[in-house]
């Protein structure tokens, strides 16, 4: 490449350099198809992996090689040094986002190796859920100290922001204290954040009652959670809400759940009977998970008793369906075999003229 530059001396100055950028792009072009055919030619090794590589790496590699290439094809072509100062600058801006660019695709990648290894799909899925939590927020403040560090290198390739840098290191603790001030509320966030990953009073996916509306954590970033309320409508808090205020956490240690139902029925309801039927709704169901179930009268008032019938099932969303198939069965029942037993009103009449004063 030297020689064919050498020999375009006598050229206009554009020509060397419209080649360079050619002959540059072409070559990253080139090592790109490589590169993603060496990538599909291993995917039988490591299907998943590769196919994730292929993914994310697809576009960020584009620009990377072609950048390279042009940066030491500068030394060879005859350009003004106050131009070649600034193009190598750009250049090297280029390189930098580049390269941060594909830092972050690869922490996607990594990303997708970890939620392959821990499948929140699965019944049992705490554990998996724990770790997700802690990878997906770990994953995004490496994004920010990526993009920080993309910023500095960029900011410090400039000789104008070099030549001050003492005086920026000078200032840096009292814009420190102006900055910390400012960002506040951002910093308690961001800590509340790190405190969540890995103390987790919620996870991913847990079934949690919020601002009296129960649903599912969705996503948990930097600064908000997304809860996925029942009714598919989103529910966007401070991540702080859930350090600063009390809610309910269906799926804190176990993913398993005791439902209720309760029937309030005339006293004369037989409970055997009512015993007997719960149970067999219970083992011709697949919502139940077969360890508790239980029927006990909890109350009493002047019309009714109240019958509460326990039982567990593998998850929330497997809890309410349960609840209310069984629910459905029992009133079914009732309504067939014993109609009489439902609540009901007793009033007795009286002839007024036998409880007078001449009754008597």
């Amino acid at each position: 490449m030297p020689l064919l530059f050498d020999e375009l001396s006598g050229a206009p100055s554009w020509v060397p350099a419209l080649l360079l950028v050619t002959l540059s792009f072409a070559a990253g072009a080139v090592a790109r198809f490589i590169i993603l055919r060496f990538i599909r030619y291993w995917q039988n090794r490591d299907r998943k992996l590769f196919k994730s590589l292929e993914k994310h790496l697809r576009g960020s590699i584009f620009l990377f090689i072609p950048l390279m290439l042009i940066n030491v094809g500068l030394n060879y072509i005859n350009i003004h040094p106050h131009y070649l100062d600034l193009i190598t600058t750009i250049i090297n801006t280029f390189i930098i986002l580049s390269l941060c660019s594909i830092l972050i695709r690869l922490t996607n990648v990594v990303q997708d190796m970890l939620f392959i290894r821990y499948d929140i799909n699965l019944s049992n899925n705490l554990r998996a859920r724990k770790i997700r939590t802690q990878i997906i927020y770990v994953k995004k403040v490496a994004i920010v100290l990526l993009v920080t560090l993309c910023v500095s290198l960029i900011l410090l390739s400039f000789p104008g922001v070099r030549k001050f840098g003492t005086t920026i290191l000078a200032g840096a603790g009292v814009a420190g204290i102006i900055i910390g001030f400012a960002l506040q509320k951002s910093l308690v966030n961001l800590f509340a954040g790190i405190q969540i990953a890995f103390t987790q009073p919620i996870k991913i996916d847990d079934a949690v009652v919020v601002e009296k509306e129960w649903g599912w954590i969705e996503e948990i970033n930097l600064t908000y959670v997304v809860v996925r309320i029942w009714d598919l409508r989103r529910l966007v808090l401070p991540i702080t809400y859930f350090t600063e205020n009390a809610f309910q956490n269906w799926t804190r240690n176990n993913a398993q759940i005791l439902g209720t139902v309760f029937l309030y029925l005339d006293y004369s309801m037989p409970l055997e009977p009512l015993r007997q039927h719960f149970e067999k709704i219970l083992s011709e169901t697949k919502l139940w998970d077969q360890e508790t179930q239980v029927l006990q009268v909890t109350d009493t008032d002047d019309r009714t008793m109240t019958i509460r019938l326990l039982m567990t099932a593998q998850n929330s969303p497997m809890a309410f369906d349960l609840r209310c198939h069984v629910r459905e069965k029992m009133i079914e029942f009732i309504q067939q075999n014993y109609p009489q037993c439902l609540p009901k009103t007793r009033a007795t009449l009286a002839d007024p003229l036998l409880d007078g004063p001449g009754s008597r």
